[in-house]
């Protein structure tokens, strides 16, 4: 008779058994550039907060004063008794600042993109990057919709799928825009022209934009000089934003629906007081502090120069997401095992969150950084690939890599 808890182990989980790295479930102590790591101290390059805004003073100050007023938590959904003014202030700071009429905030980022499968009906198709985030593809999952994939920003496959579906159906279009593995952008002005070729909407993740691209950081959408040319955006508060929750932002009949008809809205707590305080704080010091933005993308030019002139494969990013592809897992394992002797924490990636073979270290340098810690990781890998032997090369062919540039 089978047995729901006799699964079999994940390709991970028998990588770990036969090898003394464990890259996952590491207790860290501090936050920072630097963090404390088995009673060592590290340089911190595997974390979201590009802009370093998680410890900035004003950030937790003003999480504090919100704890103190309002409790730790809101003990309740925002339908019913979970909705603070903090929360009704954030959603209009956001609808404003990302360019829509208006905004729902979420408990989670993961929880915003689930709230997309209460637009889906039977009968309706969602297209899919295959490289979306997995939140999008859980989401798409819990709909009854059909869910049709297309190979990574290739608007040629996805034309192809949209030619091939039933025009009177719902057609819905979802992809990252700043692919948090790659490191690479959607290519935003073609989805917009499909969408609007083949009469589909268009839905944009920008986790990991708002708040780094832009000219006033408001995300890819933004960089692309498309703001009012996409139907809705969805995104976090946990990357640039220092603290936790999610949002999604667009026409307000849209998201009056969502509201009140979003599973993981209704029946999940509300964010808690604290972290819409610390989102707020965060907002204020992105729109008024652009010089941030500057300094990571800085960070990020140099690291992708110095590991390629390394001989490093980094793909096709061209963005503070700063991939390493090491090739197998069992590979990468060692690799993360080896930066973190050399004092450098950093992020393995193995499958599923990759495809098999496409493992790798991620990268991802802060505002908080200094030039100082930059030539520590370059120095790292410069070791590892000494330890290592020569590392895989970039392949032939690959798509040119311009740098995105943020304006002054």
């Amino acid at each position: 008779m089978a047995d729901v808890f006799g699964k079999k182990r994940s390709a991970v989980q028998r990588a770990l058994a036969d090898d003394p790295a464990r890259p996952y479930y590491r207790p860290l102590s501090a936050r920072g550039a630097e963090v404390e790591i088995d009673g060592r101290t590290v340089v911190m390059a595997g974390c979201n907060d590009y802009l370093g805004l998680s410890t900035d003073p004003r950030v937790t100050e003003a999480a504090a004063r919100a704890l103190r007023r309002f409790g730790a938590s809101c003990s309740g959904s925002r339908v019913l008794n979970g909705t603070l003014a903090l929360h009704e202030e954030l959603e209009g700071r956001l609808a404003a600042f990302v360019g829509g009429e208006a905004a729902l905030v979420t408990t989670t980022g993961f929880q915003a993109n689930l709230a997309l499968a209460a637009l889906l009906d039977e009968g309706d198709t969602v297209f899919a990057d295959m490289s979306n985030h997995a939140s999008l593809v859980d989401a798409v999952r819990l709909s009854p919709a059909d869910h049709r994939r297309y190979r990574h920003s290739d608007l040629d496959h996805l034309d192809r799928l949209l030619a091939a579906s039933d025009p009177a159906s719902g057609r819905l279009i979802v992809t990252d825009g700043l692919f948090s593995m790659e490191g690479d952008l959607c290519r935003l002005p073609g989805l917009v022209a499909l969408a609007r070729r083949h009469g589909a909407r268009l839905v944009v993740d920008g986790a990991h934009d708002i708040g780094l691209l832009g000219a006033r950081g408001r995300g890819v959408v933004e960089h692309f000089g498309l703001t009012g040319r996409v139907d809705l955006v969805t995104g976090t508060l946990s990357k640039c934003f220092g603290s936790v929750g999610g949002m999604l932002v667009g026409p307000a009949d849209v998201v009056e629906h969502l509201r009140y008809n979003a599973r993981s809205v209704l029946f999940s707590a509300a964010m808690p007081p604290a972290s819409a305080a610390a989102a707020l704080a965060a907002l204020d010091i992105v729109e008024s502090e652009p010089e941030r933005r500057r300094r990571v993308f800085g960070h990020a030019r140099r690291l992708l120069e110095g590991l390629r002139s390394l001989g490093y494969d980094t793909g096709d990013s061209t963005t503070p997401v700063v991939p390493v592809y090491t090739g197998g897992t069992a590979r990468c394992l060692r690799m993360w095992q080896e930066l973190l002797d050399a004092g450098v924490f950093t992020n393995a990636v193995v499958e599923p969150a990759v495809a098999r073979n496409r493992a790798l270290i991620r990268v991802t340098p802060q505002a908080v950084h200094t030039d100082g810690h930059i030539a520590r990781i370059l120095d790292a890998f410069a070791e590892v690939a000494r330890r290592m032997g020569p590392a895989p090369a970039v392949p032939p062919g690959a798509r040119p890599r311009r740098p995105v540039e943020v304006p002054a």
